[in-house]
């Protein structure tokens, strides 16, 4: 999981996929964090992101390394976590969030990966498949 995060991390933005009803939805995140031995995104309650994934948590997320070789697809189900604690350290590793986004808000939310797998994918090698 950790070569998963630090792989999205050097790519700096990558795109997450929702369903809207039959609708496909696509949007750059940059957030990215394990936490508890969990792979962690934020995002806003408010948002129609949030509201997609409430309704149903299978996502997959794509991002290309920044050489352009390399790129990353993480499928799974997003969960959410109300506890403090996870968004407090989100928002520790991100502190640009914090003039829009409070632990202590009714905002602010944090959601885990479960049942994921990451496939890490090259121009040159076979794809390496991470499953957590």
């Amino acid at each position: 999981m950790e070569e998963v995060k630090e792989f999205i991390k050097k790519c700096g933005v990558y795109y997450l996929a929702t369903m809207d009803g039959d609708k496909p939805r696509v949007r750059p995140f940059g957030t990215i964090e394990i936490f508890e031995g969990k792979l962690y995104i934020q995002t806003g309650k408010s948002k129609d992101v949030s509201k997609q994934i409430q309704k149903n948590g299978n996502v997959e997320i794509s991002a290309t390394a920044p050489t352009g070789d390399s790129w990353i697809r993480v499928a799974g189900t997003l969960v959410r976590d109300d506890r403090r604690e996870p968004k407090v350290n989100m928002l520790e590793h991100y502190p640009e969030l914090k003039s829009m986004y409070s632990p202590d808000d009714d905002n602010t939310e944090v959601l885990y990966f479960k049942d994921a797998t990451a496939t890490i994918y090259s121009f040159t090698a076979a794809p390496k498949v991470i499953k957590f």
